[in-house]
């Protein structure tokens, strides 16, 4: 038995004996008994969820100590991050997606299995994948990896939608901990569109935790506060610190294919690379959105200010559809950077330019989107 049966077989014993021990008990004693499928998933979603965060703690904190991107005063604005990486890592968020998507993936199960419609997988095409599920399981990486490169993309395309994923960006401070920095209804729409994509493409139900926590680990480590490249070969392959810094850059490279952002992949560069938004940059830029607001505090960036903003964003860009807007650009020369500021004037002149708007492609780029 190789090491991860191992760990598998400890966790599948773990989450029995918190359900039986623990969760059983209390929802049959609240008449909740038909949750308890749902408790038993969340139990397993907790328990890898310790694991990673552990993991990423113990691996990422001590490179970022040692060998910082930037060297900030202090650390107040990464504390709210660390609410969302245990919001998110936990299963809190994930579980309130699930049961929000419950009922109409049951609804389109019982469709399926009415009409005798079976999801085909992809070893029903290439049967030889049956005796090799880790080349299986990488294969479902990439086809997810690839529909992860386009929903990120239209975030930063979409104004209604960038509002909200603009959360993300305004951390000055980006560290480890900034991965799971999203806004409630951001969260909610990536998870309808990686479930969606994975019951589309047939992921079996063993391979999915596995390939969300492969991704949620990657994305802890191109989040880091570090000097750390993969090298001249490897930042080819697979997204690095350095790589994705530039997705964050405060200030965006200069060229109009740049004009949203920079470096969408999630996984793999190659992405960026076939479809023109990758970009090497030689130094390591800082990061956050360019706010032309009175200067915001760690208090007023809050879990709730920013989940209020976020909407408040949303709504502002669809009443405002249609209607063109001009961004000042600038540029962030000193290295010591400020606070994360979370002003809800962010939100109101940053959105993504509408394809009839004028842009500025000179040599000092832009800050009008992330």
């Amino acid at each position: 038995m190789n090491p991860f049966d191992g760990l598998l077989d400890t966790v599948v014993t773990l989450q029995g004996w918190l359900l039986d021990r623990v969760l059983q008990a209390p929802l049959l004693a609240l008449g909740l008994g038909s949750y308890l499928e749902m408790a038993f998933n969340g139990i397993e979603f907790f328990l890898w969820g310790v694991l990673q965060i552990g993991t990423a703690y113990l691996l990422l904190r001590p490179l970022e100590a040692l060998w910082p991107a930037e060297v900030w005063p202090d650390r107040k604005a990464v504390r709210v991050d660390v609410l969302y990486t245990f919001l998110d890592r936990l299963g809190v968020i994930p579980l309130a997606v699930f049961a929000l998507l419950a009922p109409l993936f049951l609804l389109i199960d019982g469709w399926l299995r009415l009409n005798d419609i079976i999801p085909p997988q992809l070893e029903d095409f290439f049967p030889a994948l049956e005796t090799r599920p880790l080349l299986g399981f990488l294969i479902y990486l990439a086809i997810l990896d690839f529909a992860e490169y386009w929903r990120h993309r239209l975030s930063h395309t979409a104004r209604w939608w960038w509002a909200l994923h603009a959360i993300h960006h305004s951390q000055r401070q980006m560290s480890m901990w900034t991965d799971s920095r999203n806004h409630l209804l951001d969260d909610l729409i990536s998870g309808v569109w990686f479930a969606v994509i994975a019951l589309l493409v047939g992921v079996p139900p063993g391979h999915f935790i596995g390939l969300l926590m492969v991704v949620k680990t990657i994305e802890n480590l191109s989040h880091a506060n570090v000097r750390l490249s993969f090298g001249p070969l490897g930042k080819h392959l697979l997204v690095d610190p350095r790589y994705h810094r530039w997705h964050h850059a405060l200030e965006l490279p200069a060229g109009r294919r740049y004009r949203n952002g920079s470096n969408f992949a999630i996984l793999f560069p190659l992405w960026d690379r076939l479809f023109g938004t990758q970009y090497f940059g030689a130094t390591l830029p800082p990061t956050g959105i360019a706010d032309d607001g009175s200067a915001g505090t760690s208090a007023r960036s809050g879990f709730w200010r920013q989940q209020k903003e976020g909407l408040q964003g949303l709504l502002a860009a669809l009443r405002n559809h249609g209607n063109r807007r001009t961004v000042t650009a600038h540029r962030v020369h000193s290295p010591a950077l400020p606070l994360a500021s979370h002003d809800s004037n962010a939100f109101s002149t940053h959105y993504p330019p509408s394809a009839n708007s004028r842009e500025d492609d000179g040599p000092s780029g832009s800050t009008h989107a992330r």
